[in-house]
């Protein structure tokens, strides 16, 4: 009776197991088909910049973004008067890195108008002394009224009050708000692109590129790739698209005029958002502001843009990336709904989809253990020998699909890493693939759960801080 009932289950479990991988291949191939159909439209792109614009019908809408003036070019830098600027930096418990990041910021920009303002706490003294440590009249700090910690957004309130403060003070105002977290490392030309692209964009994102970190080549090296694949290609399609670009927090400058506005009716920041930053290029975009990554290189052939460290152990960036996932995918949607116009609500698709994606593929890789091991078990099993193949048609079809489209995204991947960080870089980004879905598969697992009990106890989302490093003198 025992051995009948064993060959029951393996045959139940090998005709089940078919059906698991045919719907398991089928949700594969629409999430890479999508993923596909941003890189034809990228390559689309990179078309009409090689100068074929009959095969191209994005003339008018690639135009659009520097309708009112030149592109950015080194020359355009230098010839637009510099405007005063607002630097602010939200730093609770940043003792290990504010200092060090404010030095090399007064240091290195090449721009004289300038102030920072460092949002600090009544109970973090470390970072108080600090940034008080630093003698430089460019330097505001300003004190939160609530012990710490609260939330970025509401450091960021009460940083946008000193600066209002500081406009009357002064008897002028600032052109734009340029938003830096306390770990970062600013371009020196950065400032004059935001000077030379504001007000015709009422938001200027610069690039961010993690820096290399020779002690956490898979963790904090998936960055590199992630970060690539984005601001190289993706963000450039969504903005082609006439989608809304989201900011990604630092090296962010929005129109001092546009950022008042969305204060019209209360603070700027919404306390209770998880990724302020996320919302708030959306946000500038409805109000009918122009919105666009803006690339450009220095002299030596450096991209001007942000660097920093990003998290190196599996446990720091699953944190992190639990919290973006929290307020981009499910918060977010909560939020923001599904604003009008189809290429918005398609990028905010596919930035939802992320947490979805993230689970099936690591489903995908249990599928694939459970395919090897049911093949083992027919050819060792003569009383299931006789079962039907495991892939009929349509999911041999299917599997064939799937396979050419992953090699299609690792080698995009790849040519996105090395065309930012060489190719080295570029060809650790294919295994890193494994690392980075492992870690967005336990942190798409752990918004879900911490979403569903705020859900279920009605209580606010708090924000989970990553801890910062700040690069030595001379960064790898």
């Amino acid at each position: 009776m025992v051995i009948p009932a064993m060959i029951a289950v393996l045959i139940a479990g090998h005709l089940l197991l078919g059906e698991f991988v045919l719907v398991l291949g089928l949700v594969l191939a629409l999430s890479a088909l999508d993923d596909l159909l941003i890189d034809v439209l990228f390559m689309r792109f990179v078309i009409w910049r090689l100068g074929i614009r009959r095969l191209v019908g994005w003339r008018h809408r690639v135009r659009r973004r520097f309708a009112s003036g030149p592109p950015p070019t080194l020359a355009l830098l230098a010839a637009t008067p510099p405007a005063p600027m607002a630097i602010i930096v939200p730093a609770w418990d940043e003792a290990a890195v504010i200092g060090a990041m404010l030095t090399r910021l007064l240091a290195s920009l090449d721009y004289p108008d300038y102030r920072v303002f460092v949002g600090l706490y009544p109970n973090d003294p470390a970072g108080i002394a600090a940034v008080t440590a630093i003698s430089d009249g460019r330097i505001r700090p300003v004190m939160c009224r609530r012990p710490g910690p609260t939330t970025k957004s509401d450091c960021l309130n009460h940083l946008w009050y000193a600066v209002l403060a500081a406009e009357i003070a002064a008897g002028r105002r600032f052109k734009a708000v340029i938003l830096h977290d306390a770990e970062d490392v600013v371009h020196p030309l950065a400032l004059r692109v935001h000077n030379a692209m504001i007000p015709r964009l009422a938001m200027v994102q610069l690039p961010v590129a993690p820096f290399i970190d020779a002690d956490s080549p898979w963790i904090a090296g998936h960055y590199l790739d992630e970060f690539a694949t984005n601001h190289v290609k993706d963000i450039v399609v969504r903005e082609h698209l006439g989608a809304g670009i989201p900011s990604a927090g630092v090296g962010c400058a929005i129109d001092r005029d546009y950022l008042a506005r969305i204060a019209a009716d209360g603070d700027p920041f919404d306390p209770t958002c998880l990724t302020e930053d996320y919302e708030l290029g959306l946000r500038i975009k409805a109000m009918g502001g122009v919105t666009a990554l803006v690339r450009m290189r220095d002299q030596a052939g450096a991209v001007i843009g942000t660097r920093e460290h990003f998290p190196a152990s599996f446990a720091t960036a699953r944190r992190q990336k639990t919290r973006w996932f929290l307020g981009i995918a499910l918060s977010g949607w909560d939020r923001i709904g599904w604003p009008t116009g189809a290429a918005d609500r398609y990028m905010l698709m596919r930035d939802r989809k992320v947490v979805v994606a993230a689970l099936v593929t690591v489903i995908a890789y249990v599928g694939t253990l459970l395919v090897i091991v049911d093949a083992a078990v027919v050819a060792m099993v003569p009383a299931v020998a006789h079962l039907p193949p495991l892939f009929g048609p349509l999911a041999s079809a299917l599997v064939a699909v799937n396979i050419v489209l992953l090699a299609w995204r690792l080698l995009v991947r790849a040519a996105c890493t090395t065309h930012g960080h060489g190719w080295r870089q570029g060809l650790r980004a294919v295994p890193r693939t494994l690392v980075g879905n492992v870690i967005n598969a336990a942190a798409a697992w752990g918004a879900c759960r911490r979403y569903s009990a705020a859900v279920r106890d009605g209580s606010a989302l708090a924000w989970d801080k990553t801890a910062h490093r700040f690069p030595a003198p001379s960064p790898a």
